[in-house]
């Protein structure tokens, strides 16, 4: 039997675009909604520039009314409206892959649903790194000292202590509470809860995690919760293994906007003949152009060309510096950390 070639396959125009759907609907983030689709960010990144500004209102302020008065010469002082500008940063990432890598999955039944989901479940994972790196960033500039636009750790919960006490500075329903509440009455907003494998086996040992069946895949894993929220393990997310202190990252509905647009040439294949000495060689190349969008803040830094990386470093992702937070009413700007001791 003949062997079939990933250009004999891919069709671009196909395949970019089934990629796009799959990596969106795979997304545990985009599933729980904390990851919202916004076409308005999307259609930005279709235009010029590494950052776009999306301007808009604040709510107005919670100032006492006029009270009537029979008096013709009384009259009424009109309030404003004061306007923010959030700040958003595109983000051009690439990937290749030989077809050696791919080889084993050709031979299924369906070869373009086999490429297709590996390439998917690899953007899938990185566009959750690209947001993981993104919460970094937010939350060390929230640790940063107060200034006019934010009050230092408002949006941090710190129950670790200096030592471990059972029940008291590990992951249990009161410190997950206290966090919560740092959003204020707001605080049921609250949708999504990341985790380091850590906390989420304190969580199963303590009989705290209930599982649902995911309703888009009946033969997948059933989708643990807690109190309601979906629960999403990754150990990406910051801890101090040394002395047992974790982060638990809380998310409300809608609180980052997401965008994408396929760059000029989203999917190419390339056949290189002179590679392994002239037995050939043939590599597949995706691209992708995102916005992620924290709801309330703006990417201050200078983005490099290609857009920021995932580092912590001068003017990327996970950097304080990168970020300022133009809600400044802590209520309204939906995430929460909670740092725990577990041993």
């Amino acid at each position: 039997m003949a062997s079939t070639a990933v250009a004999d396959i891919i069709v671009p125009e196909v395949f970019s675009p089934y990629v796009q759907q799959l990596t969106a609907e795979k997304s545990r983030l985009v599933q729980s909604g904390i990851l919202s689709i916004d076409p308005r960010i999307s259609q930005e990144l279709g235009g010029g520039g590494l950052t776009f500004n999306i301007p808009s209102f604040n709510d107005l302020t919670n100032e006492d009314e006029d009270i009537a008065s029979a008096t013709v010469a009384t009259t009424s002082t009109p309030s404003n409206i004061e306007t923010l500008q959030e700040i958003q940063v595109r983000m051009s990432r690439n990937k290749s892959w030989g077809s050696a890598d791919l080889a084993a999955d050709l031979a299924g039944a369906d070869p373009m649903q086999a490429i297709g989901s590996r390439v998917s479940y690899y953007w899938t994972r990185r566009l959750q790194a690209a947001f993981i790196a993104c919460v970094k960033g937010l939350f060390a500039n929230n640790t940063a000292t107060t200034d006019a636009y934010h009050t230092k750790d408002d949006m941090i919960y710190d129950a670790s202590g200096s030592v471990y006490s059972a029940g008291v500075t590990d992951f249990q329903a009161e410190n997950f509470t206290l966090a919560c509440l740092t959003m204020g009455d707001s605080m049921e907003e609250i949708r999504l809860i990341m985790v380091h494998s850590v906390v989420y086996s304190r969580m199963l040992r303590n009989n705290l995690i209930d599982f649902i069946p995911d309703s888009t895949n009946p033969h997948a894993a059933a989708i643990p919760t807690y109190l309601g929220r979906i629960v999403v393990v990754d150990d990406s997310v910051p801890f101090s293994a040394s002395v047992s202190v974790y982060e638990s990252w809380l998310f409300g509905i809608e609180c980052f906007g997401f965008g994408s647009q396929p760059p000029r040439v989203p999917v190419a294949v390339e056949r290189n003949e002179n590679a392994g000495n002239g037995s050939g060689e043939e590599i597949l190349y995706t691209r992708n152009q995102w916005c992620i969008h924290p709801r309330g803040f703006a990417y201050v830094g200078t983005s490099p060309s290609g857009g920021p990386s995932n580092a912590a470093t001068t003017n990327n992702l996970a950097v304080a510096t990168s970020w300022r937070r133009v809600f400044t009413e802590r209520k309204q700007v939906r995430i929460a950390k909670l740092i725990t001791r577990e041993a």
